[in-house]
Formats: C-alpha cells, structure tokens, sequence
C-alpha cells in the first residue's frame, strides 16, 4: 500500500475551493443581473430562473459561460450573501420580493 504524499491532496482541496468560488461568483452574478433588469422579482422566480440560466449556460443573448449544475440551496446562500453586503434588499412588507 502507497500513500500519495500530502501536497497532492492540499492541490486538489485548493482546486475544488477554486470551483466552488468560481461558481458561487457566478451565481451572484446571475442574480444580480436579473434583479436589474427585473427592478423587482419574487424569491422563488428568482431561484427559478437561476437554476435555468446555470442549466443552460447562458442567461440572453450577450452572457454566456460553461453550464453546470446548481440547487435551489446554493441560489438562496448567494441571495443571502448579497443581502447581507446591502448589493440586495427585502421589499417593505413583502419580505419575499426582492430588489437590485
């Protein structure tokens, strides 16, 4: 039995983190460019539409980038993430509808 050595398994760790930030990076780019050309959307078609957009691998006709897949959890922690920078806001009363 051979063990790989240490620092191979810090490169791969380092490649996923890499991935996953890639993604989420992606994620909150997708949101945020609904949200300004929507001014206003529900949480749950904003969540839809996401997912839609990751499937596809593009979101209209100028944006495009590799496809993969995402889930309505990774979508809400990025929603989240950008409420909690302020780049998002909750509507008065209607906590459900977003804003850009």
């Amino acid at each position: 039995l051979r063990l790989l050595p240490k620092q191979r398994y810090l490169r791969t760790e380092r490649a996923e983190v890499s991935t996953l930030e890639r993604r989420r990076n992606i994620l909150c780019c997708l949101i945020t460019h609904i949200l300004k050309v929507e001014k206003q959307l529900h949480i749950d078609n904003l969540v839809f539409r996401v997912i839609d957009a990751c499937q596809k691998g593009r979101l209209g006709p100028g944006v495009q980038f590799l496809s993969f897949c995402c889930h309505s959890v990774d979508v809400l922690s990025c929603v989240l993430h950008l409420l909690n920078q302020g780049s998002l806001r909750c509507q008065e009363g209607r906590p459900h509808v977003l804003e850009y």
